[in-house]
């Protein structure tokens, strides 16, 4: 079992940063790959950003990448996801997750075992 909790969404303007974190407890953290995904309303829920379990390789979402950055501290316990250049359409609830037994497919969210309850970003233009 893995627990899962978001933290750090809020209200910001267009171009303003976030950091995201995501704790974690239960199995050993630096066993397995993670993830963020988000879910604006009425859509689906989509891939955001993915990390393994060393840290060492990252995958981006192009609507993403080169503004949000990924990362996790194993001693931690804990993943985190750097927002920055922030835009009224990243505007959802974001949500972190883990892949426990790894599919090779970590962009979509049937990969993953375990999410958290989600925390809401909204940037205003």
């Amino acid at each position: 079992q893995v627990q899962l909790v978001e933290s750090g969404g809020g209200l910001v303007q267009a171009g303003d940063s976030l950091r995201l974190s995501c704790g974690a407890s239960g199995r050993s953290f630096s066993s397995y790959n993670m993830g963020w995904f988000r879910q604006a309303p009425g859509k689906e829920r989509e891939f955001v950003a993915a990390i393994r379990w060393s840290g060492s390789i990252t995958y981006y979402a192009d609507s993403v990448k080169g503004r949000f950055t990924i990362s996790r501290d194993n001693a931690k316990n804990t993943m985190y996801l750097q927002m920055n250049s922030l835009k009224p359409e990243d505007t959802a609830v974001y949500y972190c997750a883990a892949e426990i037994y790894p599919l090779g497919d970590y962009g979509t969210p049937k990969a993953y075992d375990y999410w958290g309850q989600g925390t809401q970003v909204t940037v205003s233009s």
